[in-house]
């Protein structure tokens, strides 16, 4: 009820109502792009591609459903995504970049700048890979060097599709409510469930698997949100400080150390990792080589194995886990931030025992955020075969999606509203 009275207020403030009718209109954009297809495309090929692969229904997942039509836009922000985690891991290991993502706006800037450039070539190479693969999948059957101008332009559109969304992403992060890339991925997920809802209840007859299905999706959400906004804080005291001839009091903060820090990249990692193997054995699954052709088999026939493909899920999205937190949260880094502020934890002295804290009391809570993704990421088969409803799944990656895009979006809300209402006491 809360949500639906800081909508309401929301629509009473008109810089705010104007923010969320911009957002609504740029996302009818990106959905009248999404169903606009690339020439010469077989739908009837491509559903049946897209019911053996699980490959494409994850990239499809972050395109916003523009890969279900092979649209313009089919290669959504899959590629700006890519690029933004790769300049997040290059910070951390080239000096020049790491010294320039500390130099505030500016900085923040150029490296923006420079994951825009970078979202290009990915582009371009993820939709030449797309493009072959649905050439060979009988899916674009015109796509290939003897027909050089149709192949042109399918490249160039996929990648202009991937910078407007990029574009509009931005657009809505800077004059609309909440972070584009995120809201986008969000509208394509929504978007698709009502087919999904509607598709279920034409096969489905057993109601009270839908109803036990139901209950279990609304205890995730709640655990999901409970996890999303779990945090450790950590108590930092600042000393009273001399400047010259003026004395400046001490204070008391805290360091938050979110439960779940990494989101939901740790799953993207997995899941494109995990796929690969058999994705490439599959190519090599006719070949007349028998050695090679044996191999290709065994690798096809091991990652359908559902044991054994939701073990190794569970454990490389632990792994990437802790990965992408040490990556992103260097104890060191804010041991000696602190410690130059004249700042301390009570109880740790400053500089190399603060960072070792800092480091003990991560690793601590990254377990149970990394056994938690874990458990979500492979939900959706545990819970179609606990309740034997399988063609609605229970994606855990749409759905921390979805429940993330929505909270961060009414605290965006919640604190405009708010401060209007001191600058209204101000007055």
């Amino acid at each position: 009820m809360k949500a639906l009275e800081t909508f309401r207020d929301s629509f009473r403030a008109k810089d705010l109502r104007d923010k969320l009718l911009f957002t609504l209109g740029m996302l009818i954009v990106f959905r009248f792009l999404a169903h606009v297809p690339l020439p010469g495309v077989n739908q009837a090929q491509l559903q049946n591609v897209l019911n053996s692969n699980q490959l494409l229904n994850l990239l499809d997942l972050f395109s916003g459903g523009g890969l279900a039509r092979l649209s313009v836009v089919a290669l959504g922000v899959n590629p700006y995504i890519n690029a933004s985690i790769i300049m997040t891991l290059l910070n951390q290991t080239i000096p020049a970049l790491e010294q320039l993502s500390k130099e505030g706006e500016y900085g923040r800037n150029k490296i923006n700048q420079y994951t825009r450039i970078l979202t290009v070539p990915l582009a371009l190479l993820q939709g030449i890979g797309v493009a072959v693969f649905m050439q060979r999948s009988g899916v674009l059957p015109e796509f290939g060097p003897s027909n050089l101008g149709i192949t042109l332009a399918i490249l160039a559109t996929l990648t202009a599709g991937t910078l407007i969304l990029m574009w509009l992403g931005e657009l809505i992060t800077e004059k609309g409510i909440g972070n584009g890339i995120s809201v986008i991925i969000f509208a394509g997920i929504v978007g698709r469930l009502p087919q999904t809802i509607v598709q279920t209840f034409e096969v489905q007859t057993n109601y009270t698997a839908l109803f036990a299905y139901a209950l279990i999706g609304v205890l995730v959400i709640a655990a999901i949100v409970f996890i999303q906004e779990g945090q450790r804080r950590i108590p930092v005291q600042y000393a009273k400080r001399v400047r010259g001839t003026r004395m400046y009091s001490g204070g008391s903060t805290h360091i938050p150390l979110r439960v779940n820090s990494a989101g939901v990249i740790p799953i993207i990692f997995a899941i494109s990792i995990l796929l690969l193997p058999s994705q490439v054995a599959q190519y090599f699954t006719n070949s007349e080589t028998e050695w090679l052709k044996n191999v290709s088999t065994g690798i096809v026939s091991a990652f359908q194995n559902t044991a054994l493909y939701n073990s190794l899920y569970f454990l490389l999205v632990v792994v990437f886990t802790f990965f992408y937190t040490a990556f992103t949260f260097v104890p060191n880094d804010v041991a000696d931030n602190i410690k130059r502020y004249g700042g301390f934890i009570p109880g740790i002295r400053p500089g190399r025992p603060t960072a070792e804290f800092l480091g003990r009391v991560v690793t601590r809570i990254t377990i149970a955020g990394a056994l938690f993704l874990g458990i979500v990421a492979v939900m959706p088969t545990l819970v179609g075969d606990l309740t034997g409803v399988q063609t609605l799944r229970l994606g855990g990656t749409s759905i921390l999606i979805v429940v993330g895009v929505v909270v961060e979006t009414m605290k965006q809300l919640e604190a405009q509203l708010l401060m209007r209402s001191y600058e209204g006491f101000i007055r």
